[in-house]
């Protein structure tokens, strides 16, 4: 496997290892609708008296993968893990912004020190991380307000973790942006999170 100081051209492809549980939601409009069914069969399998849930569950889902898509989105993840009856509710975009649309910082410590000048976010960490593969990266963590009617009617903080990463031999960074709803359990999904990123290789 190759690291990012290795690479004198740009790679052709990454490779990122995500748990068993988390469904990959198509984002081509093309694929996008057989992918929500399949994950809302998934979800509601053996609950036939909730038909509404399942509506807005594949509203929302359609309009997340519209967003995702809109943003130059590649992979969107969803989980479908649960612990007893307690679902893991968690999210993985990675996405490709197009040239331009960041400024054209050469490396993770200036690419640090813009955001640092923005908004970061309640109880923000950020800082640069080295990822085994994938060499230097920025990594942004911070809660966001609940917003229901976005979120099916959850009413706890949202946490987000977003890597910030280099595409070797060019000018463009690839997004991984977390992000979780369960509150109580922030802590260790962010430990999740943190692992998943750390496989993150290029190809």
């Amino acid at each position: 496997m190759k690291t990012a100081d290795q690479f004198t051209s740009p790679p052709t492809d990454y490779n990122v290892i995500v748990p068993d549980g988390w469904f990959q939601l198509p984002l081509d409009p093309d694929d996008r609708d057989r992918g929500i069914i399949a994950l809302a069969e998934r979800t509601f399998r053996g609950v036939d008296n909730a038909p509404h849930l399942r509506d807005q569950f594949m509203r929302d889902l359609q309009r997340k993968a519209k967003d995702a898509y809109t943003v130059g989105g590649i992979e969107l993840y969803l989980s479908t893990l649960t612990i007893g009856p307690v679902p893991l509710a968690s999210s993985l975009l990675i996405s490709l912004p197009a040239p331009g649309e960041w400024p054209e910082c050469s490396d993770a410590d200036e690419m640090a020190e813009h955001l640092a000048g923005g908004d970061i976010g309640e109880n923000g960490e950020l800082g640069v991380v080295k990822l085994e593969a994938a060499g230097r990266a920025v990594r942004h963590r911070h809660r966001e307000a609940p917003d229901p009617e976005a979120q099916m009617g959850n009413t706890l903080p949202t946490t987000n973790v977003t890597y910030y990463v280099p595409v070797p031999a060019t000018k463009q960074w690839l997004m991984l942006n977390f992000s979780t709803p369960v509150d109580p359990l922030a802590d260790r999904m962010v430990e999740l999170f943190d692992t998943v990123a750390g496989t993150l290789h290029w190809a």
